[in-house]
């Protein structure tokens, strides 16, 4: 027992730091096509609610969060991020047509709500076998299955309410500091 402890924490300090650099990773990834400093972490607002809805997950299922788990979180990241960056994507994209910010969030929600609800749905059905799984040679895989699972549908609900509200409220902090201060920032010029 004392050897798996000394493992697990092993594992957790190593999984920390290079989740923290795939965290950055996506960042940069996100901030070169939106040439934004501030978007990409408005695509990235919902990944801790992700990791809230792997918890409320086990708590339900009534598993105790493990190693494994951990891994169903950091796989969880991509899909919830592959969520928001949908919807951050088409309201640029009517922003762009010329819409204010609001008439631009109401679109990209309402455009995207379908997509996003499938993957997610889909996402969630699909591994609900894994899930349910009573078998001894699946329990080991049960929990990774019920962090991704559960995360997604939490985040899902989440990415539609948060990320529009954050978008906005964005929205409305740039225009504050572009009157305060007389002059467009990075921030104005992305979300005005």
């Amino acid at each position: 027992f004392a050897g798996e402890q000394r493992e697990q924490g092993e594992v957790f300090s190593s999984l920390g730091p290079n989740y923290l650099l795939a965290l950055f990773v996506i960042y940069a990834l996100l901030a070169i096509p939106f040439r934004s400093y501030t978007q990409p972490l408005l695509v990235m607002a919902a990944i801790p609610f992700g990791f809230v809805g792997a918890v409320l997950g086990h708590l339900a299922m009534g598993y105790e969060l493990s190693i494994i788990s951990m891994f169903g979180v950091v796989a969880l990241t991509g899909v919830v991020v592959n969520d928001s960056l949908v919807l951050i994507d088409a309201t640029n994209q009517r922003r762009e047509a010329g819409a204010s910010p609001i008439e631009a969030i109401r679109y990209g929600v309402t455009r995207r709500f379908r997509p996003i609800m499938l993957t997610s749905l889909t996402t969630f059905f699909g591994l609900a076998p894994m899930i349910f799984e009573t078998s001894v040679q699946a329990r080991f895989l049960v929990p990774m299955a019920i962090s991704l699972g559960f995360g997604v549908l939490f985040a899902t609900v989440i990415v539609m309410l948060l990320v529009p509200s954050l978008y906005l409220l964005l929205n409305d902090v740039a225009l504050l500091w572009q009157r305060l201060t007389g002059k467009a920032t990075e921030v104005a010029v992305e979300a005005v």
